[in-house]
C-alpha cells in the first residue's frame, strides 16, 4: 500500500530525571520531547515509511524543540504555532529500578487547543493510514472534534483508520470516555487496546473475547496488547496471537507506540496478519531496551540484528 502514516495529537516537552529516586531528591534532568502520536510517526519513519504529524505547539522554546526533533527524525510536520498558549510539559522519573512515573502539565496547553481548522485534509485523504488515539479525544472539546473530523475525512476517502484507545484516566476526569471511544472504534479499520481499555468498549472478558467483541463493532483488525505476554487479535475474522520477545526491559514507556508503528508499517508493506503482529511485538520489545519515549525505537537494521545473540553489532 502506498501513502504515509498520518497522525495528529499533542507532543510535549519532556524532562527526565537522570537518576533513580523521587523527583523531590533529583537535581539532574535531561530535556526531550514525547507524545504517543508523534512516537508512532517517528517509529514509522525509522522503519522507512513516510510519516506526517499534525499538531499545535506554543510559540516557545519547547514548541520549537518539538518541531525540530520531529523534522530531524524525518517526520513531515504540519503544525500550528500558537502564540496564546504554552507547549505542554511532562516529567518522568524512576522511583525504583525498573519502574517509571510520568507527571503531566498540559492543562490549557497549545496542544489541547487543536481544532478542526488545524487539519490538513489533503494529507489525510492521501494517507496510507490515519492513526488517532484516545489521548487526543480527552484533551478538549475542540481536540475531540478534530479527531472526529479527521476520521470522517479518512473514511470518506477510503483511507484505513487506526485507533489506539490509549486511555488516560486523569485526562478524562469525571467525564465518561466510552461513547467517544466507541464512535471512533466503529469507524476504524484497526483498533489497538490493552485489556482494561478494551473493556471500556465492550465490557469485561478474556483478551480473545474482547478482541472478537470489538471486531463486532466494525473494525476488521483488533489487537489486544498484553505487554510481556504478547498480544491476541481478531483479524478479518481470524483469531491470532503472538508471544512477546524475551528481554530485560530498561524503560517500557513508548513500547505500545512502537508496537503500533511496527504493525502499521507491516500492514502498509503488505505483510500477512501474523507477520504484522510479530513485527509489532519485536518493535515494542526493542523500544524497551533503552530509555526515552521514542529514542530507542528501532530502524530496519536494528530489527535485522535483534535477537541474533551477538551483543556486538559490527
Amino acid at each position: 500500500m502506498t501513502g504515509a502514516v498520518v497522525t495528529l495529537g499533542e507532543t510535549m516537552g519532556l524532562l527526565r530525571a537522570t537518576g533513580i529516586g523521587s523527583l523531590e531528591h533529583m537535581s539532574d534532568f535531561a530535556l526531550h520531547i514525547g507524545g504517543a502520536e508523534s512516537n508512532v510517526a517517528i517509529g514509522a519513519a525509522r522503519l522507512g515509511r513516510s510519516a506526517v504529524w499534525i499538531g499545535r505547539v506554543g510559540d516557545d522554546a519547547l514548541g520549537r524543540r518539538v518541531l525540530r526533533e520531529l523534522r530531524a527524525e524525518g517526520v513531515a510536520v504540519d503544525a500550528v504555532v500558537d502564540p496564546e498558549a504554552s507547549t505542554g510539559l511532562m516529567l518522568k522519573e524512576s522511583p525504583t529500578q525498573g519502574t517509571t512515573r510520568v507527571s503531566y502539565y498540559r492543562s490549557a496547553s497549545a496542544g489541547s487547543r487543536l481544532n478542526v481548522g488545524d487539519l490538513d485534509l489533503d494529507a489525510i485523504a492521501s494517507a496510507g493510514v490515519l492513526h488517532v488515539t484516545g489521548i487526543t479525544l480527552a484533551l478538549s472539546d475542540s481536540a475531540e472534534q478534530a479527531v472526529f473530523a479527521a476520521v470522517d475525512a479518512a473514511v470518506e476517502a477510503g483511507v484505513p483508520v487506526s485507533f489506539d484507545v490509549n486511555h488516560r484516566t486523569a485526562l478524562w476526569g469525571d467525564r465518561d470516555p466510552r461513547a467517544a471511544y466507541r464512535r471512533v472504534a466503529e469507524l476504524a479499520t484497526i483498533v489497538f487496546a490493552g485489556p482494561e481499555e478494551a473493556a471500556l468498549l465492550v465490557g469485561p472478558g478474556s483478551p480473545a473475547e474482547l478482541a472478537r467483541r470489538i471486531a463486532d463493532l466494525g473494525p476488521a483488525q483488533v489487537i489486544v496488547k498484553l505487554g510481556e505476554d504478547g498480544c491476541v487479535a481478531s483479524i478479518d475474522g481470524e483469531a491470532l496471537a503472538t508471544h512477546a520477545e524475551q528481554i530485560t526491559p530498561l524503560d517500557t514507556v513508548g513500547a505500545g507506540d512502537a508496537f503500533v508503528a511496527g504493525y502499521l508499517v507491516a500492514l502498509l508493506d503488505g505483510l500477512a496478519p501474523a507477520d504484522r503482529l510479530r513485527q509489532g511485538a519485536r518493535c515494542g520489545a526493542f523500544a524497551c531496551l533503552g530509555p526515552g519515549d521514542w529514542e530507542s525505537l528501532p530502524r530496519r537494521s536494528d530489527l535485522d540484528a535483534f535477537g541474533s545473540g551477538d551483543p556486538v553489532i559490527r
